[in-house]
């Protein structure tokens, strides 16, 4: 919960950025008494241009405003808390929305800065116990590597001197929770929903909180909301002077994630602006819920929903379903052209190393004693989980590579589509 006084702070600073005379053209003059400063422009003209990470292909240039930078700066100081004393380790790159955002909110709050050539576990984690580091960002790659590093060392250590990590790129599994939060006890895990075009972060939630008798508030029972799609991530709440908002386009109540307000970008780099149907509204091009406590739930990319014999079916659903089976490492949900359904759901996924996968006949009364997967059994997981009929996947394949990502660690769903549209020819009678 944010204190009055950071929220009336917040205000404060907000209307003194509005109001602000200062431009470059102001910084070069003498600095005299007689200068008369009158740079109202300042503020909502163009700051700098970050591209995406371009999970769909090319990536764009956002041009973000000075006061969109401000804005997100105190937000991210009134949800993690950011202050003086924080010592920063910049562990994700400057050029990056999510570093050059973070690493204004801890100027603005006035901590030191601990900056590595490029992220490394081993070099991470040497830079946490010789500067006695108490805050950094990471994504889901970088804390994957940061546990798989301790877990290697002789002897595990617990860093101390860390109180916040913020997560963002990509949520958390509860694995990765709960790892975490052996190796950083004393850290207050959060995690931030967001995107370039937004300034970074959108929502916030808190993961763990270790000065409460907790437990992980990511496991939100969707039972007890008023969710039609129980298998999205809950992402949170929207920060301060940020405004979203779902554009319901089906009978599930889930539609297009909408926001607007100053953190939102001025237009994409050297492209003419496209018409909005919601003028003045940001699409994010994320589908979501939210629920009857306000949370905001996100379901999967707009592009990543698959239309199946007429039904809209959403890939981070059923990956949400899957990952739940002990055997399974990694998923990814895709639609392929089918002349049939128009799309059909196919699953792409990595076992484990103590599993082994065999799509040929075997008794299936032994799949108890011995780890073994099959499309068949990963089906009857998915029906027990009651995934809805036609969301089960048509098609289970293993997948024995990499999964591709971006620079920042996103999945590129668009790849995986095409190296199985390559490999093989479907029908949706198999």
């Amino acid at each position: 919960m944010v204190s009055k006084n950071i929220m009336r702070t917040f205000t404060c600073l907000y209307s003194w950025v509005k109001s602000a005379d200062l431009t470059t053209e102001s910084l070069k003059k003498p600095t005299g008494s007689s200068v008369n400063n009158d740079y109202k422009w300042a503020p909502e003209r163009a700051a700098i241009i970050c591209f995406t990470s371009g999970t769909t292909g090319r990536p764009r240039g956002a041009t973000i405003s000075h006061l969109a930078l401000v804005v997100q700066s105190l937000a991210k100081i009134a949800t993690v808390h950011y202050d003086e004393r924080d010592v920063y380790l910049h562990t994700v790159p400057l050029y990056h929305i999510g570093g050059i955002s973070s690493a204004m909110a801890m100027l603005m709050a006035g901590g030191c800065h601990v900056i590595i050539p490029k992220f490394e576990a081993k070099l991470a984690i040497e830079s946490i116990q010789k500067h006695h580091v108490t805050s950094f960002i990471t994504v889901p790659t970088i804390m994957a590597d940061l546990i798989s590093f301790d877990r290697m060392k002789e002897t595990s250590e617990q860093l101390e001197t860390v109180m916040k990590i913020l997560n963002g790129g990509g949520s958390l599994s509860t694995n990765l929770i709960e790892d975490a939060t052996k190796i950083f006890p004393k850290a207050k895990l959060l995690s931030a929903y967001g995107m370039t075009e937004a300034c970074s972060s959108l929502t916030f939630m808190t993961l763990y909180n270790p000065t409460k008798d907790n437990h992980y508030h990511q496991l939100f029972d969707a039972k007890k909301s008023n969710l039609s799609c129980p298998g999205g991530v809950c992402v949170g709440k929207p920060a301060p002077h940020i405004e979203v908002r779902v554009r319901v386009e089906d009978s599930l109540n889930a539609g297009r994630i909408l926001t607007r307000g100053p953190h939102v970008m001025l237009r994409y780099w050297d492209e003419i602006p496209s018409k909005s149907s919601d003028p003045g509204w940001l699409d994010t091009g994320d589908m979501g819920q939210t629920d009857d406590c306000g949370n905001l739930w996100l379901i999967g990319r707009a592009k990543d929903r698959i239309k199946s014999g007429g039904e809209n079916i959403y890939s981070d659903e059923v990956e949400a379903i899957l990952a739940q089976h002990p055997g399974i490492s990694g998923i990814v949900v895709v639609g392929v052209p089918d002349p049939r359904l128009t799309e059909m759901v196919v699953a792409c996924i990595k076992l484990k190393d103590s599993w082994q996968w065999s799509d040929l006949s075997f008794d299936h009364s032994e799949k108890d004693t011995v780890n073994s997967l099959s499309s068949e059994i990963l089906r009857d997981f998915c029906r027990e989980k009651n995934l809805t009929g036609f969301k089960i996947p048509k098609k289970i394949l293993l997948w024995r590579n990499t999964f591709p990502t971006t620079t920042t660690g996103k999945l590129r769903r668009d790849l995986v589509r095409e190296e199985i549209i390559s490999q093989t020819i479907f029908s949706s009678k198999l």
